[in-house]
This record gives C-alpha cells, structure tokens and sequence, in this order.
C-alpha cells in the first residue's frame, strides 16, 4: 500500500522539494506504531522494536529540524500504554531514561527544546527528575521545539483545563460567560503553539487513539502501513508533501480557496 491511502504513488524527490517548498506544515504529530510488530517480524523481544524506535526518532527530529518546521509532538506513550504487560511498561520507563540522558546533549547542541506534555506524576521520581533536568537546560532553544507525549491523552487534557477554569469559576477568578473557547485553549497543553497541521500514524492501523483531540481538529491526517522503526528520512518528507498537495479548506469551498489564493 501507498503511504497514504489515497494516493496511488509516491512522489519524486524533484516533486517532494516543490511540495516542501510550496507549503512546509508548522506543527507535524506523529502517532508511532509499529515498534513491538517490528520486533516480533524479526524473532526479537518487544523492547528491541522500542530501541529501534528511538533511531527513528532522531532520524525524524533531525529531519524536521532541516525542513524549518516549528513544533515536533511525539506520542510515546498514552494513558492507555499502562495496560500493558508490567514488564514491557517497566522496560519503556527505563528506555525513557536512558534515552532522555543520552540524548539531551544532542537536542541542546541542535537548538531543540525539549516539552514533555502529560500527566509525569505517575512515573518513577528519578524520571521526573531527568524530564525536569532536560526541560530546563533546553528552555532557551528556539530551532524547533520537541513535545513528547508521556502519559497524554486527548480527553485528559481537555478535561485537565476545563477542571482548571472551572475553579476559578468557583474562586469568583472568572464568571461562567468568560468560560469560552479561547479560555479552554489557553490551558491545554501546547498552548503557545501553531495548531497541529499534520498528523501522522505509522504501523498501518487507521485511528488516532485519543492523541491531541483539541489541536489537530483540522490537521491533514496520513495513515502509512510502514512500521516506526522503517520510518525514515523519505518517508517523513514524503508526507509532508502528500500535505502540501491537498487543500485546506477550513470550512470553506474550493472555489473560495483558490479565489483567495489568485487574490494573493
């Protein structure tokens, strides 16, 4: 199958640096699945795909970094991954770890700021540490900015900010009127960011599993059957060009799309 499915062939590396080049997305979300299938193809453990994993991950960021891209979401793992077997859960807190000093060092020396989004107060004490270690010393960069989803699910964090104003309803802070919106946005997690404008799933499955429901309501959506470990550098470009090719409407017609565009 096409890494979309509603396109028949890849494109050109000539026609992705025209895509890329016409329309470059500013938030890119990437659902990556596929790593305990990847593992299981090759006779290996579980914990081996997630190592692999983490190769792709540094492939892509690299990548994104490069194609001026603006924010970075990663879903490693959901609110939901706690009903896994408790020693592959206890494998990927150690991963999370090990990665994250191994690989803060890189991210620092590349401009990229680092912004764990989710609930971390059910992980272990030392990996709050490191998450809030890592986050301070990449405050400052401003290349791209990488978000990873720990413990995150979308209705957590509508939930978490609508739990939010609706104390300060209670506080006498705000009057329900003001409960817009606007205010609901300002407290979700990645507040001060684009809107996603891309969403991407690997691993062949066709759901977005609860990932951030509120900021890809009108992101472009390319479901891939490649497994997260394969995804590399040409897969993430050819992507981004499958979103540069479609038209975003936004509730509007074609033909008001391109008449606003002539108008430019």
């Amino acid at each position: 199958m096409s890494i979309d499915s509603q396109s028949s062939s890849e494109f050109t590396p000539e026609e992705v640096a025209e895509l890329v080049k016409l329309s470059t997305p500013k938030h890119v979300a990437i659902i990556m699945d596929g790593n305990g299938r990847w593992a299981q193809a090759q006779g290996k453990p579980r914990v081996m795909g997630h190592r692999a994993g983490v190769k792709a991950v540094r492939r892509v960021v690299s990548t994104a970094r490069e194609m001026g891209i603006d924010s970075l979401t990663l879903f490693a793992f959901s609110s939901e991954n706690w009903r896994r077997p408790d020693k592959e859960v206890t494998l990927l807190m150690e991963l999370f770890f090990t990665v994250l000093q191994r690989e803060i060092k890189l991210l620092h020396k590349n401009g990229v700021r680092l912004n764990i989004i989710g609930d971390i107060s059910r992980f272990p004490e030392r990996l709050q540490k490191q998450i809030a270690s890592a986050e301070a010393k990449t405050a400052d960069n401003s290349e791209l900015i990488l978000n990873v989803a720990a413990n995150y699910g979308g209705r957590w964090d509508i939930m978490q900010a609508a739990q939010t104003l609706a104390k300060k309803v209670e506080s006498g802070e705000m009057n329900s009127s003001q409960f817009t919106e606007e205010a609901l946005n300002e407290h979700l997690c990645m507040q001060n960011q684009p809107e996603v404008d891309l969403m991407i799933r690997t691993g062949g499955d066709f759901r977005i599993s609860n990932f951030i429901l509120w900021q890809a309501a009108y992101a472009e959506l390319v479901f891939t059957d490649t497994l997260w470990p394969d995804f590399d550098e040409n897969a993430f470009r050819q992507t981004v060009a499958i979103f540069a090719s479609r038209q975003r409407r936004f509730g509007l017609t074609g033909c008001q799309i391109e008449s606003m565009q002539a108008q430019k």
